[in-house]
Order: structure tokens, then sequence, then C-alpha cells
């Protein structure tokens, strides 16, 4: 039953992954979350951030920001990282991500998902059938409505390590 949210992949932070062998495996788009994936919740973009798009550049990236939040927002994020971007985008709501790789000229065959939220993020990423990677949330304080959502998120994770687990033996 869990399964449809478990992400494709789960770490620690969008800037420990190794974007260099997603490029080399095929894919040439990313799709990222904003709060508590790349920042802290409402944070400015800060110099690592403004690195990792640039890192993603040099690559041959095309990046993306796709964001619930309103334009003022997600906007001056993206001009600071130097990135596409859809605000309001309603999450898990397939119409944000097709509108992304539309922008970017991608597919779900060629794009990633980096988010920090399994029933927006993730969840969208996968009805889409886009790869799909979640990170751990940079900071514990959030909205309420997003608390409330990580104690279900939890009971996923749980069963999502156990099943990755009892793969491994």
């Amino acid at each position: 039953m869990f399964k449809y949210f478990y992400p494709d992949e789960y770490v620690d932070s969008a800037y420990g992954l190794d974007y260099e062998s997603f490029f080399e495996a095929g894919y040439r788009a990313v799709l990222f979350d904003i709060d508590n994936t790349l920042v802290p919740h409402g944070a400015p973009a800060t110099q690592e951030s403004i690195e990792l798009f640039e890192r993603l550049r040099k690559i041959g990236f095309k990046a993306c920001l796709i964001s619930n939040n309103k334009i003022g927002r997600v906007k001056s994020f993206a001009d600071k990282v130097g990135a596409f971007y859809i605000e309001d985008a309603h999450k898990p709501s397939r119409k944000g991500y097709t509108k992304a790789m539309e922008e970017m000229g991608t597919t779900v065959d060629n794009t990633l998902f980096v988010g920090d939220q399994l029933f927006t993020d993730v969840w969208g990423a996968k009805r889409c059938g886009i790869k799909s990677i979640l990170v751990k949330p940079i900071n514990p304080k959030e909205e309420i409505q997003i608390v409330l959502k990580r104690y279900p998120e939890r009971l996923i994770l749980h069963s999502y390590k156990k099943s990755h687990e009892d793969g491994k033996k």
C-alpha cells in the first residue's frame, strides 16, 4: 500500500548527490523543490545553492524549481540560482511537473525530481513517471500543515527502509 509513495532513492541532502553519474546515465534535467530541500523554509538562495546550480549547468543539466509557493518566493530564488521555475504548482498534481518538462524540452525518461516531502514532491513525481529522490528536510521548523504530514511520512519511510533492508538480505 505504501509503495506508491516510496521514493526511488532516499538520501541525506540534495547537495551530496552524484549528478555527474545521473548525467552519464542519460538524465538531462533536474526538478527541485525549494523549501527544506535546498534551503530552510522561507530562506533566500545561499552560496551553496547558487554553486549547485552552477555545477549542474557545467555538467550540462537544465534545472527547474517546482514549488507550491507563490511567484514572489519562487521567482526570487530562481533568479538567484539561474533556473526555470514553476510557482503555485499544486503538487502532487502532474500539471506543474509536465509544464516544467515542456519548458526544458525534456521527458519523464531524462528528468529527475529532488524534494523533501513524500505526499507532494515524491508522489507527484511518481504520478508522472519521473525518477524521485527524497532528501531529509534541512530544518525541522516548518509550517503546521507540513508538520502534520511528517507523522504519516515517518510510517511510510519506516516501511520503505524495512523493505530495502529486506531486499539486501
